[in-house]
């Protein structure tokens, strides 16, 4: 697969991180087939809630260039995601204050400039957004949302739950919800981990 040369110092290369941005004309068969489902999947929604995926010269930038370096696992990666969005019993709001939430915890630049770009679009006030951000939990959030974000802190932060407020995430969310909100934070290690790994930034301006 072909790559912009990692000694180029332009916009394109800086966007991709420790990997430079990959040549669509030089893609794979199978790499090809998952930039164009990124494109025709991925991009109306990250046009719609107002974050960058593509460089100027229409490279996949975030998660989505690595992502094309194991494409046969990503497709299926993506799949994953988009059932988890079609199925979840979380609400629009909900599933963005949990994506925060990892985020914060892994800081994430890119995943926290993109999320807080949808959370934004999902209803949350821009003060609420810049807090989940920081990795506090806004005092404005309702009680099922509060819960939500206490949950995903502790089990990303710590790897455990503890009981009181497993008892908690029952009552709010029942077990669905909370293996529903186990899944969403599990994709979104993985996506942070995909962006830690190769220190891919947030595009320059936007105060990620």
């Amino acid at each position: 697969m072909g790559r912009k040369a990692a000694n180029v110092p332009d916009t394109a290369t800086s966007l991709g991180g420790r990997l430079p941005l990959a040549d669509r004309a030089t893609l794979t068969d199978a790499q090809l087939e998952l930039f164009d489902r990124y494109i025709a999947e991925a991009l109306p929604w990250a046009r719609r809630a107002g974050f960058v995926m593509q460089s100027a010269d229409g490279e996949l930038v975030g998660p989505f260039n690595p992502s094309l370096e194991s494409p046969e696992i990503s497709a299926r990666f993506w799949d994953y995601q988009v059932a988890e969005e079609a199925y979840s019993t979380l609400s629009g709001r909900e599933r963005q204050i949990v994506i925060l939430a990892v985020g914060a915890i892994w800081r994430s630049p890119y995943e926290l400039y993109a999320h807080s770009a949808a959370a934004r679009t999902a209803g949350l006030t821009t003060e609420e957004v810049d807090t989940l951000a920081t990795g506090e939990m806004p005092d404005s959030l309702s009680p099922r949302e509060r819960c939500a974000w206490r949950f995903t802190h502790q089990l990303t932060a710590e790897r455990h739950i503890d009981q009181p407020l497993y008892d908690e995430a029952v009552a709010m969310l029942e077990p669905h919800g909370i293996a529903d909100m186990v899944h969403l934070i599990g994709a979104y290690q993985t996506v942070c981990g995909l962006l830690n790994a190769f220190d891919i930034p947030a595009p320059e301006g936007t105060g990620g």
